[in-house]
């Protein structure tokens, strides 16, 4: 198989084969999950708020309600829907503690419900007589619709079996913790303006959450990740707020020079410790096996 020439005086460099592969520009990359398609349910609220304007005191206030409700409930099911997909991501999670895309559907059904009954209302003012039927058949199905098309919420933990829950509460919170410190980064340096450094930035953001997807994995790694999740990305953030402030008024490239270095130093760190972390939890396997093994054979089991 042909093989890049490379070298000491070659343009790439002096590369190693146990160099690894840099990462591409779209490697980590995430789809927002509430989409066009969950987005757009924000739309029947507004003409239904004009149409029941002029409608009287009660018409008025069945339709505000209604499309408060269609409006909540589209502000559910994108919060559901983002908290799916982390929950989808991550090998160990548990169910979200508010379903939040199955109380969206009831929202969508009792704003569709209530829209219908004060057309009812209005069309039979005249003859005092209103029936209920059809707002109710109009609830249930725009709920039952809402359920097939977005799904629901994951009802059940994923991959905790033998995961002690009180360890997994602490490393929640201090990545939760270490989350914030990324999202603050993220807000500061849209302030530099340079797209080039935002992608910069987001890459070692990817490498930090691969740290934070392992320590998540496996919770015992939380005390030699600590002062990852912790005091470096607190570090980080501070420097990317200064290095934004200096960078939006002089365009210093030596400050540039000096952040992308400083930002190469961190994404190198966090990636040696995911790395060592596997490495152990691959040696506690091979010791797992082993004893195995010899319990096996002192069963009088022979493994060939």
């Amino acid at each position: 198989m042909a093989k890049r020439f490379g070298g000491k005086y070659s343009p790439q460099g002096d590369e190693s084969e146990n160099t690894p592969l840099p990462k591409g520009q779209f490697d980590g990359a995430r789809v927002e999950p509430a989409g066009a398609r969950a987005n757009i349910l924000f739309l029947p609220a507004i003409p239904l708020v004009f149409l029941s304007l002029n409608d009287g005191a009660i018409g008025m206030t069945l339709g505000l309600v209604a499309a408060g409700f269609l409006t909540a409930a589209a502000f559910l099911l994108r919060e559901g829907l983002r908290a799916e997909a982390a929950y989808n991501a991550r090998k160990t999670a548990r169910r979200p503690a508010f379903p939040r895309k199955i109380f969206a559907s009831v929202l969508t059904g009792l704003g569709a419900g209530l829209a219908s009954y004060r057309s009812e209302f209005l069309d039979a003012e005249a003859a005092a007589q209103v029936s209920l039927l059809a707002p109710v058949l109009f609830g249930v199905a725009a709920t039952a619709l809402h359920s097939v098309s977005f799904g629901l919420d994951p009802m059940k933990n994923k991959g905790m079996e033998g995961v002690d829950t009180f360890q997994q509460d602490r490393v929640a919170r201090v990545v939760d913790d270490a989350e914030k410190h990324l999202s603050e980064m993220t807000d500061a340096i849209k302030r530099a303006g340079d797209r080039r450094v935002e992608a910069r930035v987001e890459r070692f953001q990817d490498t930090a959450r691969d740290l934070f997807r392992t320590v998540e994995e496996d919770p015992r790694d939380l005390a030699g990740a600590r002062k990852y999740l912790t005091v470096y990305l607190q570090g980080a953030r501070d420097a990317t707020v200064k290095f934004a402030d200096v960078y939006a008024r002089t365009r210093d490239a030596q400050a540039l020079a000096d952040y992308s270095a400083l930002l190469d130093d961190l994404e190198q760190n966090f990636a040696a410790r995911t790395r060592k972390m596997l490495l152990d939890d691959r040696s506690d396997l091979t010791v797992e096996i082993d004893v195995l093994r010899e319990r096996l054979q002192r069963e009088g089991v022979r493994l060939d």
